[in-house]
């Protein structure tokens, strides 16, 4: 099988059914994006699906087929260093253990991406869904504030 990911052409065996999670990490190994829960619901699997977040763990890679997915590995810069949400991440000393926050910069990146100066509660929509068990929600919201105001959508 063929997939689009980050912007390149890769080959990999899988059956159609294999969760695209699993074809990223351990077919193509591309290990940013994380197992969490196995059920979509936690967030830590968060890629991109022609721009849209969805949770690799639960979409067989069949369903993508096609699409240009974006993992963690994929979202640099224009300038080909880290994308601004990931500065702002790094400057606002957002993650403690770290697991979750592929999926939540995975989130942040779609949410800006769509809109360019989200209060409060687009925050909070965009991120409803991606839990972290070390409680860093308040920092995630300053980290998605300040990626707007420093151009968070390249």
């Amino acid at each position: 099988m063929k997939l689009r990911i980050n912007n390149e052409e890769l080959d990999f065996r899988a059956a159609p059914e294999t969760p695209l999670l699993w074809v990223i990490r351990d077919h193509l190994n591309m290990t940013g994006t994380k197992f969490g829960c196995g059920k979509g619901l936690c967030g830590a699997c968060t890629v991109h699906a022609d721009g849209q977040p969805v949770r690799s763990c639960s979409i067989p890679v069949s369903a993508v087929a096609g699409m240009e997915i974006t993992t963690i590995e994929g979202i640099a810069g224009q300038d080909g260093g880290a994308h601004p949400v990931q500065l702002a991440w790094q400057e606002l000393d957002v993650p403690q253990c770290g697991y979750c926050q592929s999926g939540q910069i995975m989130s942040a990146v779609a949410l800006l991406a769509e809109n360019s100066a989200p209060d409060d509660a687009a925050i909070d929509a965009a991120m409803e869904g991606n839990l972290c068990r070390c409680g860093t929600y308040l920092k995630v919201r300053a980290a998605i504030k300040k990626a707007a105001t420093d151009g968070g959508a390249s």
